[in-house]
């Protein structure tokens, strides 16, 4: 069962290594979170997940990594200067600033009702480009993946003679200057995006829009997020984007309440047809700023009319940390054992997990059963199923408990009977706490076996 509380998870992900409030050591820093040695681990997992579900298991996507400084006329044609904010009100009496849609007439933090009225707060990060600061040059922070890959379409294109419909994914860091960064690493001011960028011919999109749709469902419910635990969310009319047709939320039932976990957009022709020359040429559906500056022409030409068309695009968007989380929680259990204690579990999927297999010597100051644990930790991981950690505490119970807790599939126990008799070791399951004896020649195919069961 999931976490009861947003309190339960962030306590859990400091004290095994999961994630830690940045800069601690200083008070923290608001919004801003590092990824301890299990945490990287399960964040890259996800993420090689995502890669190879988009790009490897596709034959219609392309992989691109762009860079974090952007040039301001990429953000200023794309519309994120002038409509890339939030609308935020101050409270004259403590000096806190909000976000408008958090204050309902009522400073949250001293109960004022001395507010500004709103006004739109940039959400960007802005950075001096050189080594002079002179107000004339500068770039931003990038607030999204995805205008790296709009820019990029003609690259793209020209070097593998793709042909509609097809994509391109990116995976990165973005940042946003949020106002009331909250709820753990649900809404932070540094954070990574899965981004897709499917372009399709016009009239093409709304059954491509469906499709992804369906293919994120299950995406995630390959990551351990159940279909019964996601809900779509049909945006209304007057809740889209400017540039969107529709769009539909993955929605999540996090431990603060339900919020989106992915949206999938169909974004028509404003993107490319915003970083396109020649506007007035393209017939563009969406309404788009004139672009003076752009020296590609991001269209496509008709192979049967000779004409030139803007494709249009679906964008498949998630949060990497958002993931994390909603990835954790549903993995998150207390059970009740037959002996009345209770033991916490994350239940992750194997390829998800951070540490693959755990081995414990049952003696830790044993000469012999310590050198046949290390060569059993270094030959499992010589197989490149993931990280294998060799745990030397040499209390077994507490071994497996720390390993039920951190989400370890298996835990391999080395002892007497290894050494001395037969060759073989235990390994416990984590989910079924089931021990078996397999032979130690047999254990690499066993282990890697057991890890591709979901």
């Amino acid at each position: 069962m999931p976490a009861k509380s947003m309190d339960e998870l962030v306590s859990l992900c400091k004290r095994r290594g999961f994630i830690f409030q940045a800069a601690d050591i200083y008070g923290g820093s608001q919004g801003l979170y590092d990824y301890g040695p299990l945490g990287v681990e399960l964040k890259n997992n996800l993420k090689a997940a995502w890669w190879r579900a988009m790009v490897y298991e596709r034959d219609d996507v392309e992989g691109l990594d762009t860079t974090l400084l952007t040039n301001r006329r990429v953000l200023q044609y794309s519309g994120h200067e002038d409509t890339f904010s939030d609308p935020m009100v101050d409270c004259r009496q403590c000096k806190n600033r909000w976000r408008a849609d958090l204050v309902a007439g009522k400073c949250p933090a001293c109960g004022s009702g001395d507010l500004t009225e709103p006004r739109p707060f940039n959400l960007m990060f802005r950075t001096a480009f050189g080594p002079v600061d002179d107000g004339t040059s500068h770039v931003y922070l990038r607030p999204e993946t995805a205008q790296g890959i709009f820019t990029n379409f003609k690259n793209v294109m020209d070097s593998t003679s793709r042909r509609l419909p097809f994509g391109i994914a990116q995976m990165g860091k973005a940042f946003r200057n949020e106002i009331t960064p909250r709820n753990f690493i649900f809404r932070v001011r540094e954070f990574e995006q899965m981004e897709l960028e499917f372009f399709v011919e016009p009239g093409e999109d709304e059954e491509w829009h469906r499709r992804w749709l369906e293919a994120r469902l299950d995406w995630w419910a390959e990551q351990g997020v159940s279909r019964e635990a996601l809900s779509v969310y049909d945006v209304p009319a007057d809740e889209l984007a400017h540039y969107s047709k529709a769009t539909y939320d993955i929605m999540y039932p996090f431990p603060h309440g339900l919020e989106e976990l992915e949206g999938i957009a169909n974004r028509l022709d404003f993107d490319l047809g915003s970083h396109s020359k020649n506007q007035d040429e393209l017939d563009l559906t969406a309404r788009v700023g004139s672009n003076a500056d752009s020296n590609a022409r991001l269209a496509v030409r008709n192979p049967e009319t000779g004409n030139w068309f803007v494709p249009y695009v679906i964008e498949p968007s998630a949060g990497v940390d958002r993931g994390v989380l909603a990835v954790m929680n549903e993995a998150y259990r207390q059970e009740e054992l037959d002996n009345g204690s209770t033991r916490t579990v994350l239940g992750f999927k194997p390829h998800l997990a951070p540490v693959k297999a755990a081995v414990l010597p049952l003696k830790r100051n044993h000469e012999g059963i310590v050198a046949k644990a290390r060569a059993v930790k270094q030959e499992l991981q010589a197989l490149g199923l993931g990280r294998i950690l060799y745990e030397h505490t040499g209390n077994i119970g507490k071994g497996y408990r720390r390993h039920d807790e951190v989400g370890t599939p298996m835990c391999i126990t080395v002892d007497f009977q290894t050494i001395e008799q037969d060759d073989t070791v235990t390994v416990r399951n984590r989910d079924t706490m089931a021990q078996e004896r397999v032979p130690v020649p047999e254990l690499g195919e066993f282990v890697r076996g057991r890890l591709s069961l979901d």
